[in-house]
């Protein structure tokens, strides 16, 4: 039996959260104002992604919070699911990707910038948890789907219309 040299992906769906370790790479699609938060450890091999759709937990109302949809909240459980799973504290940097602006917005719309609200809050929750944020792409007006390899720490993103970069 011939052994492939594929790594197994693992797929996170929109507001949703996951983790990849050792031989495995992670991957969400859809990112247009939403934003993907890879933490990662890479001498643990552990990677989480979350995919954030709404910069702030507060403004839910309803029964059941899924934590995965908001940055304070996305953010928090992704390292709560790496430290769980042998990544150190100390070791933990970030890539972003997303937050694009998909319509147009006439003046005084402020509450409709989802993209760079969500970026925002991204930065100040990574920040605030001391998480640095290596390298990243947002903004713009383009969706983009991302992939991060848990080994040697590369983000590769696929933006409509323009191609594929790694960071």
């Amino acid at each position: 039996m011939k052994m492939s040299a594929e790594l197994e992906m693992v797929k996170v769906g929109i507001a949703d959260i996951g983790i990849a370790k050792g031989r495995q790479k992670i991957r969400t699609s859809g990112l247009g104002s939403c934003v993907g938060v890879v933490i990662y450890d890479l001498r643990a091999q552990l990677a989480s992604l979350v995919h954030i759709m709404l910069p702030d937990s507060t403004v839910f109302r309803g029964k059941e919070l899924k934590r995965a949809k908001y940055a304070d909240t996305g953010i928090q459980e992704a390292i709560s699911l790496l430290i769980k799973n042998g990544a150190q504290r100390h070791a933990l940097k970030a890539k972003i990707a997303g937050g694009a602006q998909m319509f147009q917005l006439s003046a005084g719309q402020d509450m409709m910038r989802i993209g760079p609200r969500n970026v925002e809050a991204v930065k100040k929750e990574l920040s605030k948890h001391r998480i640095p944020i290596v390298s990243e792409e947002v903004g713009g007006t383009s969706g983009r789907t991302i992939e991060f390899h848990s080994i040697i720490g590369t983000l590769t993103i696929r933006t409509v219309n323009e191609g594929m970069k790694e960071i």
